[in-house]
């Protein structure tokens, strides 16, 4: 049965990298009837941010990348569920201590004395010299006596990995085939630092083995780490699971994602009105391809059609401009209330909401949600948007076509039966605009010839400077009566001052 795990580090704002990870575990579990876990690597206590536990929880369920086992949220709180546990590091120690002591025991791991001071200059000389940064073993030999001694006197000390000499380790990774490194490049690993706590090095390989987990799918940083980690699972006799490397997500510059170029932590883009499903839709197609050129995904979608094998070996970029895109498709398929849902705190921000009566602001919020529907690709910029059509000191468009729109001789017949229609008017919603006053004008003006563009482009351009937009009732209706009598009487005297 397949079981993978999503492990990340306490340490701070879920990154979009580390969601496409969950993601890409998540949907091969599915895909496979197996079991996606959570498991959280606190082991580095510097490094650990208050709340950080609860934004990773909260980023994974908002975004439907629920874990079947391990660290789930219940009523809102944190809790651990299944047979594997405890699945936080820091609550293990005791598993480590068990296992670090039979490395120890077995030869395969050494107590190192080495001071930093002394390892910080190693590592200068070694970089002067040309030499790739290792430690050098000095500690690797000592009697157990000698060992002994030192830790009686209080001496701190590390446990670090005693790897063979000259020894080429092996493994396969599903991404990018068969990889040999050998012990001659690689550093005898410190599994156990000097505050008693394992380095993520030997924890992980103790975690996953414990938990049956059967597939490694992590990001490429842990790539060279891996020889280690296969060695590791030769000294204890147990067989490594099926390593999958995903490549690096890339800013535009092909660099590293990175925070300096915008948002990067998933609740940047939620904060921002980026619909969850979106985002993941996104993430997913960065660094795997399906078949054919679908772009859009439900999660239910993905899960059938993700393909491991399908994952590419180079770094994929960050393309903000298609992230905005495919939000948008959501957006313009979403419902009215999830529109509402998603506009309704940033237009309040904003101070632009036009009453304080519920039901009557419900009403007006609904008719702006269809009106930016398909002006927004995230539900910040509806306060902009929506500004531009409420905005009185618009202008209107100077160019040669729309102004010989307004030329035309049939627009001031309109402009009269418009103020007469809006100012007769008993109602005020887009369906009587549309039927008792645009159509209408249009019936009672056969004659004129007044109808299709000759009609509703005059009307756009007088009410709100535009030839384009969206629906013109739907503008007249969120505008109001009063404020498109207003925009009509304004023009109709700047035309009668010309003159």
């Amino acid at each position: 049965m397949v079981r993978v795990r999503f492990a990340p580090s306490p340490t701070g704002n879920v990154h979009v990298g580390s969601l496409r990870t969950a993601l890409y575990n998540y949907l091969f579990a599915k895909q496979n009837d197996g079991t996606f876990l959570l498991r959280l690597e606190d082991t580095d206590r510097t490094r650990y941010q208050e709340g950080s536990v609860e934004n990773l929880l909260n980023a994974l369920y908002t975004t439907g990348v629920v874990p079947d086992e391990g660290l789930q949220l219940v009523d809102g709180k944190p809790v651990e569920n299944g047979e594997y546990g405890p699945y936080i590091q820091s609550e293990r120690l005791d598993i480590y201590n068990k296992y670090i002591q039979q490395l120890i025991d077995e030869g395969k791991a050494y107590y190192c004395f080495c001071s930093k001071e002394r390892l910080t200059q190693l590592r200068e000389e070694q970089k002067k010299a040309g030499e790739t940064p290792r430690y050098d073993g000095h500690c690797r030999n000592l009697s157990p006596e000698e060992v002994q001694k030192r830790i009686a006197n209080g001496d701190p000390y590390v446990i670090r990995l005693k790897l063979p000499e000259n020894t080429d380790i092996t493994f396969n990774d599903v991404v990018r085939g068969k990889i040999t490194i050998n012990t001659k490049e690689m550093d005898d690993q410190v599994l156990i630092k000097e505050d008693g706590f394992p380095t993520y090095h030997f924890a992980v390989v103790i975690d996953d083995h414990l938990m049956k987990i059967t597939h490694v799918i992590r990001g490429e940083e842990w790539l060279p780490s891996t020889p280690k980690h296969v060695y590791l699972y030769q000294c204890f006799g147990w067989q490594p699971p099926t390593f999958v490397h995903l490549s690096n997500i890339l800013n535009e510059d092909h660099k590293k994602l990175s925070k300096r170029q915008g948002d990067v932590a998933v609740g940047d883009f939620l904060a921002k009105g980026y619909l969850p499903e979106a985002l993941v839709n996104f993430l997913a197609l960065l660094g795997w391809s399906p078949e054919d050129d679908q772009e859009i995904f439900s999660l239910e979608e993905l899960e059938k059609a993700f393909d491991i094998h399908r994952i590419s070996n180079s770094g994929a970029v960050f393309d903000r401009e298609k992230l905005n895109w495919m939000n948008g498709q959501y957006i313009k398929k979403a419902s009215v209330d999830t529109i509402v849902d998603g506009i309704q705190p940033f237009l309040e921000k904003a101070g632009m909401i036009q009453t304080d009566s519920e039901s009557d602001k419900t009403v007006w919020l609904e008719k702006v949600a269809e009106l930016l529907r398909d002006r927004i690709d995230y539900f910040a910029q509806a306060p902009e948007q929506l500004a531009q059509i409420l905005d009185d000191d618009y202008q209107i468009d100077t160019s040669d076509e729309a102004q010989d729109i307004l030329n035309a001789e049939t627009v001031p017949i309109l402009c009269s039966a418009l103020d007469e229609k809006m100012t007769a008017a008993d109602q005020w919603n887009a369906a009587y605009i549309q039927k008792d006053i645009i159509k209408a004008i249009q019936k009672e003006h056969k004659q004129e010839k007044i109808k299709g563009k000759a009609l509703y482009m005059p009307i756009r351009l007088i009410l709100t400077g535009s030839m384009h937009g969206p629906d013109l009732a739907l503008i007249m209706d969120v505008l109001g009566k009063d404020v498109c009598l207003s925009r009509l009487h304004h023009y109709t005297a700047q035309l009668k001052e010309e003159k």
